[in-house]
């Protein structure tokens, strides 16, 4: 689907926030409510718009550190190895990547003894690692809602 810049702006909007109404959208570019109605619904079948969710602050429910986990994958095991990370609770993002790491997961737990246990009892028991390091963030200065539009 190529997007116009009217497109553009709708998505500008909604990213900021997902739950802005379309009226309110419809009167911020001048347009129709059953316009951009319409052209919401286009960008959701074609893909553009992926889905809506609520931003969760992870301290709020619990989870008062997050880390990035670097992890080498043994060769010929990545699809398995890859699948059992989807069900280790705590594992928030999975990115597979090029240079050091094969992996990149993002992390959260309650606290460092539970990040350890993560890291000891659950992700380095698993086969088809080889190596893996943990970096604990210390702050986030800035997190995008989404890519640039």
């Amino acid at each position: 689907m190529e997007l116009d810049e009217t497109d553009r702006a709708i998505l500008r909007i909604l990213q900021e926030d997902a739950r802005t109404p379309f009226s309110e959208v419809a009167r911020q570019i001048d347009m129709s409510s059953a316009t951009v109605h319409d052209r919401v619904g286009r960008m959701e079948e074609a893909g553009v718009i992926e889905g809506y969710h609520a931003e969760v602050d992870p301290k709020a429910v619990g989870y008062g550190v997050s880390a990035f986990v670097g992890l080498r994958v043994e060769q010929g095991r990545e699809a398995d190895a890859l699948d059992r990370l989807h069900d280790i609770d705590g594992v928030s993002e999975i990115h597979l990547t090029t240079g050091e790491w094969d992996v990149i997961l993002r992390v959260v737990a309650a606290d460092t003894d539970s990040l350890r246990e993560l890291m000891f009892e659950e992700i380095a028991e698993m086969d088809g690692f080889s190596r893996s390091q943990t970096m604990i963030i210390l702050g986030t200065d800035f997190e995008s809602a989404g890519p640039p539009i």
